[in-house]
């Protein structure tokens, strides 16, 4: 299958969308000679995320992965991301949100652990004053330990060598920096290898406990 963009998904009712059936995900013949459509590259890359029987969200998985589920009858689809796979004689809108039929036991999440290696992956490896992507990175108190800054998510960001350099002890506004987003405690902990996500499908939101995305 190859993907394309899609029609406007449709809209659940907040909180407990009706999961479509097995039968309603297949996709229609016919009109599939639409020359202004735009191919989904990666697969494996985009995510879907998963919800337990009981709406709970349970994990991330690839595109290849939902769909996997959904035609095994395994899963539901519950909300549409506006693209579509497309075969030679039909097509099959590609899910953003799917939801386990049977309940399994999840782990306990606890709140995510601060250290190095969360705050580069919260921040997705980038700057938070030039937006520069890279793994050479150090970490920065927005408002500097020497004025009593706290070492907690709410104050400290990635932040590469060198504008690390040029704010030394002083405070964004004084070092002419300006922050990307204010920096936050993510809520929220995936089971999968995706760790913590720096960006969160603003479809997932309403699903998320307490989710502590972008001010």
């Amino acid at each position: 299958m190859t993907a394309a963009a899609a029609h406007p998904r449709p809209q659940g009712e907040p909180g407990r969308p009706a999961a479509a059936t097995t039968a309603d995900q297949a996709g229609h013949a016919g009109g599939a000679g639409q020359g202004d459509v735009r191919p989904l590259t990666n697969l494996n890359g985009a995510r879907v995320l998963i919800l337990n029987a009981s709406f709970e969200p349970l994990h991330v998985c690839s595109v290849k992965r939902a769909v996997a589920l959904l035609m095994h009858e395994v899963a539901d689809r519950v909300e549409d991301s506006g693209a579509v796979l497309r075969s030679p004689n039909a097509l099959f809108p590609v899910p953003s949100v799917i939801k386990l039929r049977r309940f399994v036991r999840g782990p306990f999440r606890q709140r995510v652990a601060f250290n190095r290696k969360n705050v580069f992956r919260r921040d997705d490896h980038t700057c938070q004053y030039c937006a520069r992507h890279t793994f050479d990175l150090t970490l920065d108190h927005v408002l500097p330990r020497s004025r009593g800054g706290p070492t907690n998510w709410e104050n400290v960001v990635a932040c590469c060598k060198a504008c690390n350099a040029k704010k030394r002890d002083r405070t964004p506004e004084e070092a002419n920096l300006h922050l990307l987003r204010r920096p936050f405690a993510p809520r929220f902990m995936f089971s999968s290898a995706y760790g913590v996500l720096p960006d969160i499908d603003p479809i997932w939101e309403r699903y998320l406990p307490n989710h502590g995305g972008h001010p």
